[in-house]
């Protein structure tokens, strides 16, 4: 089968046809995925049903994989059930987080460097998953909203996401919550290369020194301007598809889907190599 690449859009998002299952497993598709990575962000390679070994050894050959809190798959401890399913996943309690726009390790010093996100099985209704591109929200600002937002700190929290997802929760489950640490970063991310991107999403708890009512318009009104159409994509899953994004400069959010359908995914991570200044 010959390999298709056509671009989403001039923003974000290149779709990849005809590499399935090993094929995806060498060094030539490592190589290509890290220059689709830093020209487009998310990479989706369509029906590629890759297997956990397979998905396993291609992370390896883009870095260091994370191993997954809570156990993986048997023989796989890498690889992530995500699934709203607790018979599946012990995790399964807190993924209603994911239906809000985030970076995976926002509150972390160091945020995971990437994600890849394969479908087992996909969802009847909802369960598309968004993406929107940080490094073009930045780079649309205005010159004195990039002066001042260069000043700025943002503090990301686990809680503020929970609190979205959960609005009704028990104090005693706030508490639990509270106890994952946050952390303090800038609200413009400066990487060694000089290239920058906005750091907001459901984690952004508040700005640093400003008043509550003005901390909260600022981070609504940035997340706005990061995942309006020009900048973000929407990708409904087929079985086996198989999406790969830069956890550090693209937002995401799946679509809500309830607790009964079948959708499950399976995940690995890419330990961060670059904390956040």
């Amino acid at each position: 089968m010959s390999v298709t690449v056509s671009p989403i859009s001039p923003e974000v998002g290149v779709e990849i046809t005809g590499r399935t299952g090993p094929e995806l497993a060498t060094p030539e598709v490592a190589a290509e995925l890290r220059a689709y990575l830093d020209e487009h962000g998310v990479v989706i390679y369509r029906e590629a049903h890759i297997g956990d070994a397979d998905l396993v050894a291609l992370s390896r050959m883009l870095g260091e994989v994370v191993v997954a809190p809570m156990g993986g798959e048997k023989d796989f401890p890498e690889v992530s059930a995500i699934t709203l399913d607790p018979a599946q996943s012990t995790l399964a309690a807190y993924r209603a987080g994911t239906f809000f726009w985030h970076i995976d390790g926002a509150n972390d010093l160091v945020p995971q460097k990437a994600t890849l996100l394969t479908a087992i099985e996909v969802a009847t209704e909802g369960g598309d998953t968004e993406f929107a591109n940080l490094y073009a929200a930045y780079e649309a600002l205005s010159d004195e909203e990039k002066a001042r937002f260069a000043e700025l700190r943002v503090v990301h929290s686990f809680a503020a996401t929970q609190r979205l997802a959960q609005p009704d929760a028990s104090s005693k489950m706030r508490a639990a919550w509270d106890k994952v640490p946050s952390g303090e970063h800038p609200l413009v991310w400066t990487r060694r290369s000089g290239r920058k991107s906005l750091l907001v999403g459901a984690t952004a708890d508040h700005v640093v020194g400003l008043a509550e009512d003005e901390s909260r318009a600022l981070l609504d009104r940035l997340l706005d301007w990061a995942t309006q159409p020009d900048f973000s994509l929407r990708h409904h899953w087929h079985r086996g598809d198989l999406v790969i994004w830069d956890n550090t400069g693209i937002l995401h959010r799946a679509q809500p889907y309830t607790a009964a359908s079948r959708r499950l995914m399976h995940r690995t991570t890419l330990v961060g190599e670059e904390a956040v200044a």
